[in-house]
């Protein structure tokens, strides 16, 4: 079946180009429109039907779709979006993607066939021809917590660049050098804006960029753990290890502890996302709080200004610093 892809390829534009003339965006010109419409016929291209449904009548319900429902981060995030929705008079359907895309994809279609009046989805890595279907339909659509690229959908998202910036520099007035990063995946925006701005800030800091310092986990405790366990086993260890999230820094604690070690003592740990747990670990956790609950309840109101066929701009939230002892008062040289 013929998609969006195969369309711009079709006319020598991007994808998002065709999703503005499929939407009549006025950003487009005639020349271009005119392409795009010869390469819909042409090529006989119909937007999804299950992404079409969007346009139906009102059922006062609002599909979230996202990453890993045991996290606890998206837990709540899923709660607020909830209780936000509920004063809103609206439903929430949830869906767990456990970053999967064929699992977001099931998940699409369902809540589309329930005939949801809106979708809030956190994508995973992956661009599927169903959701390009479904930006191109035209319907109420807002990603959160992620982007993907080439694709022109409201946004509401944390940026955590100069929180990051922030810890780093923390970390060095403590007296670390060596600073070890456990990064999410590359192909998540959210994992390439954190190891981003975990550079950046190395290199304002001063401090050297160590490649055996640095690797990609998937967000998840198992990889964590296996991650700190080869940055402990290194000739010259780090004397901080940096989670990029909070199941990887579960994961490394469970190493730390695993092999008898101290924490700040033999290293310091210090993790992206704060949950209410960190605080009840001995010693308690440094952390970068994102702010889950009003992410939450701007996407619904985002969402909720796409039914109602207002535009919609990008909304992005800093993240916040907690300091705590798991880094130490005083630090190494």
């Amino acid at each position: 079946m013929v998609g969006i892809k195969e369309v711009a390829a079709h006319a020598g534009v991007s994808v998002a180009t065709v999703s503005r003339v499929l939407n009549d965006s006025p950003k487009v010109t005639e020349e271009t429109r005119a392409k795009v419409h010869a390469a819909v016929k042409a090529l006989r291209y119909r937007p999804n039907a299950v992404a079409r449904s969007l346009r139906t009548e009102a059922t006062h319900t609002l599909g979230l779709i996202i990453g890993d429902i045991l996290n606890p981060f998206f837990a709540v995030l899923a709660r607020a979006v909830e209780d936000e929705a509920r004063a809103a008079g609206y439903t929430v359907v949830i869906g767990n993607a456990d970053e999967r895309p064929e699992q977001q994809d099931h998940y699409v279609r369902t809540l589309l066939e329930q005939r949801v009046d809106g979708l809030l989805i956190c994508p995973t890595a992956e661009v599927t021809p169903l959701v390009e279907d479904c930006v191109a339909a035209g319907g109420p659509l807002v990603f959160l917590d992620r982007t993907l690229p080439g694709l022109e959908v409201p946004s509401v998202r944390v940026d955590g660049t100069s929180a990051i910036h922030e810890l780093i520099r923390h970390l060095h007035d403590l007296g670390y050098r060596r600073i070890a990063f456990i990064s999410g995946p590359e192909l998540l925006s959210t994992g390439r804006e954190r190891t981003q701005a975990y550079m950046d800030a190395m290199r304002a800091s001063g401090l050297e960029i160590r490649e055996e310092y640095m690797e990609a986990g998937d967000f998840q405790a198992a990889s964590g753990q296996a991650i700190a366990a080869r940055f402990l086993e290194l000739p010259e260890p780090p004397q901080v290890i940096f989670a990029g999230d909070n199941l990887m820094a579960l994961g490394a604690l469970d190493e730390i502890r695993a092999r008898g070690m101290r924490i700040p003592e033999d290293v310091a740990l210090a993790s992206f996302d704060d949950v209410a747990w960190f605080v009840h670990v001995d010693p308690p956790i440094t952390a970068i709080a994102q702010p889950a609950e009003e992410l939450g309840r701007r996407a619904v109101r985002a969402l909720l200004e796409r039914i109602e066929h207002r535009p919609v701009e990008p909304v992005v939230l800093p993240a916040r610093l907690v300091t705590r002892r798991s880094c130490g008062e005083t630090g190494k040289p």
